[in-house]
C-alpha cells in the first residue's frame, strides 16, 4: 500500500542518515586533528615520530616515548587479561554451578562500571606499592636486569604497572563477550564430543575454542580498543616520564596520559598545542588500524571456516 511504501522509504532514509552521521563525525574529527597538527608537522616532520625529546620550554618534542608506552602497556594488558578472561569465561559456562556462575558473572560486569579514576587511585595507593615490594623484585631476580626488565623501580609506577591496571580494567569486557560466545556454541556439539568419549578438557580444546574463535577474536579487539585509549587510570600509575627507555619497570607515559597532563599548559602555546593534537592524531590512527585489523581478521576467520564468502 502507498502509506506502507512511504513509511519504508522514510525509515530507510532515517537509518541511512544515522549510518552516514558516523562517517561524517569520524571525518570531522580527522580533519580537525589534521589541521591543528600541521604546525607541529611542518616544524618537526617525520622526525617527530622517532624523537625522544620533550622540553616544552625549548620547544623540543618527540612522540616515540608516548607511542612506545601506549603500545607496550596495551600489549602487557592483553598478555595478562586474555588468558585470564578465557579461563573465567570457561569456568562460568562449563564448570561453575548456577549459584556460583550467576553472582560471579554479575560481579564481573560490575567491574566494568567502576570509573577509571577509581582504578587509578587504587592502582596508585595499593597496586603500585604491592608490585614494587612483592612482584617486580622477584621478576627482576628471575629475568635479570636486562634492557627490558632492568631499571630502578620508584614506588612501583611504570609501564608494567600501567599494563597491569589496564588488564584489570579490560578483563570484564573480554570476559562478558567470551562468556556469551561460549554460551552460543550449540549443545549438540558438546554432547557429540562427550558421546565419543572425549574428556571435558578435550571438548573445550577441540570443540568449544575452535567453534568460538571468531567471537574470541572480536572480544580481544574490544578489550584492545578499551585499553589503548585509557587515560586517567594510566596517568595515575605510569609515572609520566618522557625519557624513552625499553625497560618496562621504569616510569613512562602514553599518548592519552600526555594529553591529560599537558593539555592545560598548551592552550596559549600554538606549537605545544599542535604537538598534542598530532599525538591525538597518532592515537586516532592507531585505533583505526586496530579496528580495520580486527574486522579483516574476523572476516578471514569467517571465510576460512566457511561462514563468510
Amino acid at each position: 500500500m502507498p502509506w506502507r511504501s512511504n513509511g519504508d522509504r522514510l525509515f530507510h532514509g532515517i537509518t541511512a542518515l544515522a549510518g552516514c552521521a558516523i562517517l561524517i563525525i569520524l571525518a570531522g574529527i580527522l580533519i580537525i586533528l589534521f589541521n591543528a597538527s600541521l604546525i607541529s608537522f611542518s616544524k618537526f616532520g617525520f622526525g617527530f615520530f622517532f624523537s625522544s625529546d620533550w622540553n616544552p620550554v625549548k620547544g623540543e618534542f618527540g612522540a616515540i616515548s608516548s607511542v612506545f608506552g601506549t603500545l607496550v602497556s596495551t600489549f602487557i594488558a592483553l598478555l595478562i587479561a586474555l588468558p585470564l578472561s578465557i579461563m573465567i569465561a570457561l569456568f562460568l559456562v562449563e564448570y561453575a554451578p548456577p549459584y556460583i556462575s550467576i553472582p560471579v558473572g554479575f560481579a564481573i560486569e560490575l567491574l566494568a562500571a567502576i570509573p577509571s579514576i577509581v582504578y587509578g587511585m587504587w592502582g596508585l595507593f595499593v597496586l603500585a606499592p604491592f608490585l614494587a615490594k612483592h612482584v617486580i623484585p622477584n621478576l627482576q631476580r628471575i629475568t635479570g636486569h636486562s634492557f627490558i626488565f632492568g631499571g630502578k623501580v620508584i614506588g612501583g609506577q611504570g609501564v608494567f604497572t600501567a599494563g597491569v591496571i589496564l588488564a584489570i580494567m579490560i578483563v570484564p569486557y573480554i570476559t562478558s563477550v567470551m562468556r556469551d560466545v561460549f554460551r552460543m556454541v550449540p549443545d549438540v556439539l558438546r554432547e557429540s564430543g562427550f558421546g565419543m568419549g572425549a574428556t571435558r578438557w578435550e571438548v573445550t580444546k577441540n570443540i568449544m575454542l575452535p567453534a568460538s574463535l571468531r567471537g574470541l577474536v572480536g572480544a580481544t579487539f574490544l578489550g584492545l580498543g578499551r585499553a589503548v585509549g585509557e587515560t586517567m587510570a594510566v596517568t595515575f600509575v605510569i609515572g609520566n616520564g618522557h625519557n624513552f627507555t625499553t625497560q618496562i619497570f621504569r616510569e613512562g607515559n602514553t599518548i592519552a596520559s600526555t594529553l591529560a597532563n599537558d593539555f592545560g599548559e598548551a592552550a596559549d602555546q600554538p606549537l605545544f598545542y599542535g604537538v598534542l593534537l598530532e599525538l591525538a592524531l597518532i592515537l586516532f590512527a592507531i585505533t583505526i588500524v586496530l579496528q580495520v585489523a580486527s574486522n579483516w581478521w574476523i572476516r578471514h576467520l569467517g571465510r576460512k571456516s566457511g561462514v563468510l564468502k
